[in-house]
């Protein structure tokens, strides 16, 4: 079948469109590089017509709590028409374990606002809630530095690698709307600030960590298990451990 991916050409979207592609689907890598835009509109309509099936990751490139709304709201609204008017059977979005419980924070309720124009689109839809990607550890690093001090929480996670949430993305595509929320996550859970330190030694990184239960997490508080799956939740295979000896070879 016709399966469009909106953020085709990013972490997660690259290897969701060579899974699908080598299963023999038709499917079309959208970003603004490939002359598809979700906030301007630009091909967005001549690429949705005749797909049964989208997968949204796009991400917004700024995280400035202004810019973030602005993205998932337009994006949200325009991918959402242009699939009523095509007749979609199925949308898929990719969201973040805890969207809900961290409403303190602007990307999160940006986040919210686009699960909430999904469920209100009438559109049969999953909405894929993921744990926090283990490629995403720089940018937690980056996002609690002071200076040569890493200031984190010590609530729980559980990582997934970018290779398990594609793997659940293709799955969930090819099966029949789900019409709520499903969680996915990594095989381990760790402390945030411990799994940081963990990730600084083998990246040769001499910043200090910083563990506290009052660290905010991209701007928003943390409880023990907020960041946690749920106990039904599918559960990817790679740990840290063989994520990251992966991830050195490259």
């Amino acid at each position: 079948m016709k399966i469009l991916v909106i953020g085709g050409t990013g972490l997660i979207g690259t290897k969701t469109v060579a899974k699908l592609r080598a299963l023999g689907h038709e499917v079309i890598a959208a970003s603004p590089n490939t002359g598809i835009n979700t906030i301007t509109g630009e091909g967005l309509a001549e690429a949705v017509n005749g797909a049964e099936v989208v997968i949204d990751l796009a991400n917004s490139p700024s995280f400035a709590d202004k810019d973030v709304m602005e993205f998932f709201e337009t994006s949200g609204k325009n991918l959402l028409a242009a699939e009523i008017n095509a007749g979609v059977k199925h949308h898929i979005a990719l969201s973040v374990v805890g969207t809900s419980r961290l409403q303190a924070s602007g990307y999160f309720r940006a986040k919210q606002v686009q699960e909430d124009l999904i469920v209100r689109s009438g559109i049969p839809y999953t909405i894929i809630h993921s744990t926090q990607f283990l490629e995403f550890l720089g940018g937690i690093v980056a996002s609690a530095q002071d200076g040569d001090v890493i200031n984190l929480s010590n609530a729980k996670i559980q990582p997934i690698a970018a290779e398990d949430v594609s793997s659940f993305v293709v799955e969930f595509a090819l099966g029949q709307p789900i019409n709520r929320i499903v969680e996915i996550g990594g095989p381990e859970h760790f402390e945030l600030a411990g799994l940081v330190k963990q990730y600084l030694v083998k990246t040769q990184n001499p910043k200090e960590v910083v563990g506290s239960k009052d660290a905010l997490y991209f701007g928003s508080p943390l409880e023990e298990f907020t960041l946690i799956p749920a106990a039904e939740a599918k559960l990817g295979k790679l740990t840290f451990e063989e994520w990251f000896g992966l991830s050195a070879q490259k």
